[in-house]
């Protein structure tokens, strides 16, 4: 079986990661995977739970080098927990935070400093075929799914997704992520693009825009950041000028066009949008403000099956289905329409989920909202769309108007709940079992007169 390094051709003494305000050379990151898979138990998946980006790439190549597969899933419920362990014998977490986790424990160490002298290590050389994690559907769509990635797979995706915005042979590019490792999109576009892609990522995972803004300044140029939809969004609102950008990469939830054009003009940066799902990894990309259709990564290719489509050949090593509504521009791109979960029928009439929240977040004083259909035990005998509305200042009544205004009263939100935030996962995404459980808290607030 053929082998892949760990790290693409890298000079040892290269800058790996900016890590506690320093970079952290290639060679010092062998040695910290070195000594920590040296205290992994000797059997049994890891699941890893770091939040620092760099102790997360830290457990992810020791895990490679111990011959152990790592394991990421959404969320770490209880139950959820439970199912795995139940799974997977000798599963143990590894953390470098506070993380209630209910499986044996690696506490990640703590770190030399980097070491100016003394012998460089060896690179670890992990075969292609080896199954390198198993990461975890969100849930937006339904239970949580895990899909398992094999090392060559990864690689060959990071190549794609670098070559396709452009890194070369040049300066590195330094990345600041918004989004968690633990993410099939943070995975791919915050942690490959470091091992396979040519690009020095920062450890932190800033949310809010002042942290973003820090965490840009700290690194040098060129700089790419890695964000979603609700973070672009938070960050331009706050009107707060960030250090020069030279490049956004954006994924997680469909991105209006408005504000891929207000980014970019704000921003002074290219705005590349990443289409792809957990089950295949990232296929395509697009400029939105430049063009519509997505173009597939190098040696993808969209088949027909049944009433849709799969994709299949280059890292994606098995066909995989795609649960959203496209439509091929050729060989190598497509238009996307929606998700086939995401659509909708009121009184006889579609619509889509995206297109009407699209419409609420373009209302001033609008911060964030999601529509959500109930379920038949929670939507009562008629099936109405309720809406889930952070609006500081405004009253449900004036958010009603001005949707009225916009879409199709049959799709008028039943109820409108205001709130003060809502229960997204680190991505920027809502499972459908948070909006669930907000519907549910919701209706017992309005039986217990505080509605």
């Amino acid at each position: 079986m053929s082998t892949v390094p760990l790290v693409r051709g890298a000079d040892p003494t290269a800058p790996f990661a900016f890590y506690n305000g320093a970079p952290r050379s290639v060679a010092q990151f062998l040695r910290d995977v070195s000594r920590l898979a040296a205290l992994l138990p000797p059997k049994g998946p890891v699941l890893n739970a770091c939040a620092d980006r760099y102790h997360f790439v830290v457990g992810l190549g020791a895990a490679l080098v111990a011959d152990r597969m790592t394991v990421l899933p959404a969320a770490y419920a209880a139950e959820t927990i439970k199912a795995l362990s139940a799974q997977m014998a000798d599963l143990h977490a590894l953390s470098d935070g506070d993380t209630k986790i209910a499986l044996p424990m690696v506490r990640f160490p703590r770190l030399e400093p980097e070491a100016r002298a003394g012998s460089l290590p060896p690179m670890p050389h992990i075969p292609s075929g080896r199954h390198a994690v198993m990461v975890f559907t969100s849930g937006t769509t339904g239970a949580p799914v895990g899909h398992i990635k094999t090392w060559g797979s990864l690689v060959t995706g990071a190549r794609a997704e670098a070559g396709r915005l452009g890194f070369g042979d040049g300066a590195a590019w330094s990345l600041v992520a918004t989004v968690p490792p633990q993410h099939m999109y943070g995975l791919e576009s915050s942690v490959m693009l470091g091992l396979h892609g040519g690009a020095v990522p920062h450890s932190g995972r800033p949310f809010y825009p002042k942290d973003i803004i820090e965490a840009l300044a700290s690194v040098p140029r060129p700089r790419l950041l890695v964000t979603s939809p609700v973070h672009l969004r938070a960050l331009l609102t706050s009107g707060v000028a960030t250090a020069p950008l030279d490049a956004i990469l954006c994924a997680t939830a469909p991105l209006p066009l408005a504000l891929a054009e207000q980014a970019e003009e704000r921003l002074g940066a290219p705005l590349h949008e990443i289409y792809g799902a957990t089950e295949a990894g990232q296929i395509a990309s697009r400029r939105p403000t430049r063009e519509e259709g997505w173009r597939l990564f190098p040696g993808l290719v969209l088949e027909p099956r049944g009433e849709g489509f799969v994709v299949r050949g280059g890292h994606v090593l098995i066909p995989a289905p795609l649960n959203d509504i496209v439509e091929p521009m050729g060989p190598t791109s497509f238009r996307f329409h929606g998700r086939g979960a995401d659509i909708v029928n009121v009184a006889g009439k579609r619509s889509s989920i995206a297109f009407l929240e699209q419409q609420l977040l373009a209302i001033p004083g609008v911060l964030d909202g999601a529509f959500y259909m109930p379920d038949e035990d929670l939507a009562g005998p008629v099936a109405r769309l309720t809406a889930f509305v952070v609006a500081p200042g405004l009253t449900a009544a004036a958010i009603e108007a001005a949707l009225r205004a916009r879409i199709d009263p049959v799709f008028l939100p039943r109820p409108l709940v205001l709130v003060d935030a809502l229960p997204r996962l680190a991505t920027g995404k809502l499972p459908l079992e948070r909006l669930r459980g907000l519907l549910a808290s919701s209706a017992r607030d309005v039986g217990h007169g505080h509605g």
